[in-house]
């Protein structure tokens, strides 16, 4: 029989080639952008220009940790988006409350970062929480424990993620101001987040998550422990919240380009002077249009997005702990991303296979 019929499915080759054609493409957006672009920045950007203008830029830039709430629900209408970030809201600000106490202690920041990584998984798939899934609830937990281990005021930082959080949640109710926006039949919580159901798709995705959460550390442990959050969340990242081979890795390729290329990016704004008075408002502006470039392409082209989420994590983690220039923590970066990224794509194995388009 022709290996290549249309009622096979095609070779690992042909999902490698998609993945890596998929690179150079720019498809349409499923849906207007520029409203949750525009909120996203200014939700990262605004906590640290008021808190520079206050003399605490250390604050903002943790407040700013908070922005990522935002990023959840952004599928769905105002009126429902507001119900769902406050949820997430909730499991952001939990997570910087267990890594700010267990930053203090190695073997407790590793071990806590795969109970947060299981239990937030299990929770974003069990209620079909939707994308960005378990990610920043692994990535704030590792952000919180990383301050706590540089001495950051434990207490500060978590109230400063807590309000962060509240300021986007403000955000995204704005849009209800409009009449129109008022007007849409509000669901309830529970018909948006409705569980707890595990499907067999989703006990894969925990299982995939569980997977790279213990390996992940265990590799940390020879690469180096203080890096586990970053190699778990890269894993994470690739798993996504599609249950299927080739998604897992053409998103392990995408996770690859896009922080190779974005580690580039951070060696590039890293040489900039961040030193002055003025600093604190440059940093504002350069998350703010990160952020904002981010929103926009996220839908569009993965690795593109990741080119620019890169260079944010790493400025925001950098300003925070006052380490802005240093190139080996790109190369660290792209390290642990390459680790990350080929595990989460070969635990793809665990699900049947699907063609992709």
């Amino acid at each position: 029989m022709n290996s290549a019929a249309p009622d096979r499915p095609p070779h690992w080759r042909s999902d490698l080639r998609h993945a890596f054609t998929s690179l150079v493409r720019l498809p349409p957006s499923p849906g207007p952008r520029l409203p949750i672009a525009t909120q996203a920045a200014l939700a990262i950007a605004v906590p640290i220009v008021v808190m520079t203008a206050l003399g605490r830029t250390d604050l903002g830039l943790q407040a700013a940790s908070g922005a990522f709430a935002l990023l959840f629900g952004s599928h769905l209408p105002p009126v429902d988006r507001v119900g769902v970030i406050p949820v997430a809201a909730a499991g952001l600000v939990a997570s910087a409350a267990l890594g700010a106490l267990a930053g203090l202690s190695a073997p407790a920041t590793l071990i806590g970062g795969v109970l947060v990584a299981v239990v937030s998984a299990a929770l974003a798939f069990g209620f079909s929480l939707g994308p960005p899934g378990p990610l920043f609830f692994v990535l704030v937990f590792g952000l919180s424990a990383h301050l706590a281990a540089a001495g950051v005021d434990r207490v500060a930082s978590v109230a400063a993620i807590a309000a962060g959080t509240v300021f986007a949640w403000l955000l995204s109710a704005l849009p209800l101001l409009r009449v129109d926006a008022r007007r849409t039949p509000r669901r309830p919580l529970r018909e948006l987040l409705p569980g707890p159901r595990w499907s067999p798709d989703a006990r894969l995705l925990l299982a995939r998550v569980a997977v790279v959460a213990v390996v992940g550390t265990l590799a940390a442990l020879w690469v180096d422990p203080d890096r586990a959050y970053w190699i778990v969340t890269a894993a994470i990242g690739v798993i996504g919240v599609a249950a299927d081979r080739g998604t897992a890795l053409l998103r392990g390729v995408h996770r690859t380009a896009g922080t190779v290329v974005g580690a580039g990016l951070f060696l590039v704004l890293g040489a900039l002077p961040w030193d002055d008075p003025w600093a604190g408002f440059r940093v504002a502006l350069v998350l703010g249009a990160l952020q904002f470039a981010i929103e926009l392409v996220v839908v569009r082209n993965y690795a593109l997005a990741l080119a620019f989420i890169t260079p944010l994590v790493l400025l925001l983690t950098g300003a925070a702990t006052g380490d802005m220039h240093s190139p080996g923590i790109a190369l660290e970066r792209i390290v642990d991303t390459l680790v990350g990224a080929a595990l989460g794509a070969v635990t793809g194995v665990l699900h049947p296979r699907r063609i992709i388009g």
